[in-house]
């Protein structure tokens, strides 16, 4: 505005003038605006959401067969071991990871003896 009363006529200034304020004001209140989001909460949804719970095993786990199956909520997931070690029924596994449709689990440090 202060440019248009001093260069009415101008039009490319004017435009020069708004576009460069409007990126400097752009990068100085960027810092502000993210210091004021909060994106440290990151929220887990669907499958990625198991990983780090227990659960117990319904089904042997074997991966050289390609069975088993855990229990986990309420909820009957087809599972498999990351080191290959058979897993008997009725031991409570930790999930580390989502391997396509698969929970990847290893038994919980209590149980971790009776797998050996």
């Amino acid at each position: 505005m202060v440019v248009s009363i001093f260069a009415p006529e101008n039009i490319i200034l004017q435009c020069s003038v708004f576009v460069i304020s409007s990126v400097i004001l752009l990068l100085l209140t960027k810092p502000i605006v993210n210091k004021f989001t909060k994106k440290d909460k990151k929220l887990e949804t669907n499958a990625y959401s198991i990983i780090g719970k227990k659960g117990i095993v319904t089904q042997d786990i074997n991966n050289t067969l390609g069975v088993g199956q855990i229990k986990i909520a309420n909820e009957v997931w087809s599972a498999k071991t990351e080191n290959d070690i058979p897993i008997p029924k009725g031991i409570e596994v930790n999930i580390i990871k989502i391997d396509g449709v698969k929970a990847v689990v290893e038994p919980t440090s209590i149980n971790s003896e009776i797998t050996k």
